[in-house]
């Protein structure tokens, strides 16, 4: 499998940032929300991966997710400088449902999310999007187009969804950083025009 390549990592946040936005990177389990924040991150991400064991067998579905060996138990942590303004917090969430105490911490003060998607398992988004809406998070969608499977036009995952006219939906590649980039750069601009919408 190609990974993105390597980049220097930046510890300090520029001088020029004037605003920073809590985001949440959330999905369903194994969607690839930590390959999502580690490939973005222009920071150390911080990762709370442990290995999958025995214990999850019956909890967790591992249906789909071939040869998955870990996964998140807390959250992924990172930032990303969007322009010379503006810095990204991003928090991926756990995605099984055993986890979701976490969510009410995570969640707050976020200003939106990106939720990533597998079609090989899209009824598994419907939970994450529902707890999206009930905490009143407005929200993005990215299409995980796994390597070797099918993929299917947006407006058909719109659709089987069930997302409003104006929800973006983007494709990416989760282990790509410039796609990932693109995708928060489609979520922002969501963002602040749902914000300058509610003040006119």
């Amino acid at each position: 499998m190609a990974s993105a390549p390597l980049r220097d990592e930046v510890d300090y946040v520029a001088e020029t940032v004037t605003r920073s936005v809590k985001i949440l990177v959330a999905g369903n389990f194994g969607v690839g929300k930590t390959t999502f924040v580690c490939g973005v991150s222009e920071i150390r991400p911080l990762r709370t991966e442990e290995t999958i064991t025995e214990a999850s067998i019956g909890v967790d579905d591992m249906a789909g997710l071939g040869t998955k060996v870990s996964t998140t138990v807390a959250l992924d942590f990172g930032r990303i400088t969007l322009n010379p303004q503006l810095a990204l917090y991003l928090f991926g969430t756990p995605g099984q449902e055993r986890f979701a105490p976490l969510w009410e911490e995570l969640a707050r003060g976020a200003l939106g999310a990106l939720v990533l998607v597998d079609t090989r398992r899209i009824e598994k988004a419907d939970d994450v999007l529902s707890a999206l809406e009930q905490r009143g998070i407005p929200y993005a969608v990215a299409v995980n187009e796994f390597e070797g499977f099918r993929r299917y036009p947006l407006e058909e995952v719109r659709e089987a969804l069930d997302l409003e006219p104006e929800t973006p939906v983007v494709a990416l590649d989760a282990r790509y950083r410039d796609q990932g980039l693109r995708a928060l750069i489609t979520l922002a601009e969501y963002l602040f025009r749902r914000q300058e919408a509610a003040i006119s």
